[in-house]
């Protein structure tokens, strides 16, 4: 059965139900791309990328983890939020959502990717929701080199392979009972390998299991 959504706002709900329709409408071509990408690197030996196919996918999370997102940033009182894969910024909308219903704050985002930052940006506009992110353009390994204080909230839902990067880079930024979600590692396991033995190692900071949302969503607490 599916669960409730918690955000009452129209127009975020309006900007959320047109952008997981169009997710949805894309999913098979999307399924079909990753599976011939798969046979390929089977019998060439090699993981490649294909960069144009992605400029206009929105591979977005889930609604049921986007309420997630929303009620976690809720229940921590979340002020700074950072993702690491704005896309076309469907993420942003829920946490951004938990932010202002939380008095205020910003949600730090990051893409390279020219055409999405201009869509992102104008899907938060139409959800009234501008002034509660800060989208920054480049290199996620210098756009989240300082947040400007403590994280509260972390998504990493960007490329699989440099997940575990961006987790070691932003560990130092969150506080103490910060949450970090990462999305598939059930559907890439071998690129989040890495990934998953930091944040499941005690050692680094963290608590973490896999929930079973969507092939695998990781949620790991900093715990100092």
């Amino acid at each position: 059965m599916k669960g409730k959504n918690p955000i009452h706002d129209p127009r975020v709900n309006a900007v959320l139900g047109r952008l997981h329709k169009k997710a949805n409408a894309q999913l098979p071509g999307l399924v079909a791309h990753l599976a011939g990408s798969a046979v390929k690197s089977l019998f060439s030996g090699r993981h490649t990328i294909d960069n144009s196919f992605y400029r206009d996918q929105l591979i977005p999370i889930g609604a049921e983890q986007g309420w997630l997102i929303y009620l976690l940033c809720r229940s921590l009182l979340a002020k700074r939020v950072v993702e690491f894969g704005t896309s076309f910024g469907v993420s942003t909308l829920y946490s951004a959502s938990a932010v202002r219903a939380n008095g205020g704050g910003v949600v730090i985002g990051t893409e390279m990717e020219p055409a999405k930052i201009q869509a992102a940006r104008a899907n938060f506009a139409e959800a009234g929701l501008t002034g509660y992110v800060e989208l920054r353009e480049g290199d996620a390994f210098e756009t989240l080199k300082d947040c400007g204080g403590p994280v509260d909230f972390l998504l990493v839902d960007g490329w699989p392979k440099s997940a575990n990067a961006i987790v070691r880079l932003m560990a130092p930024q969150l506080r103490k009972g910060a949450v970090v979600l990462c999305d598939n590692v059930g559907h890439f396991p071998g690129d989040y390998k890495e990934y998953l033995a930091f944040v499941r190692d005690p050692a680094n900071g963290f608590e973490s299991t896999l929930l079973p949302m969507r092939g695998g969503t990781e949620m790991s607490v900093k715990i100092g």
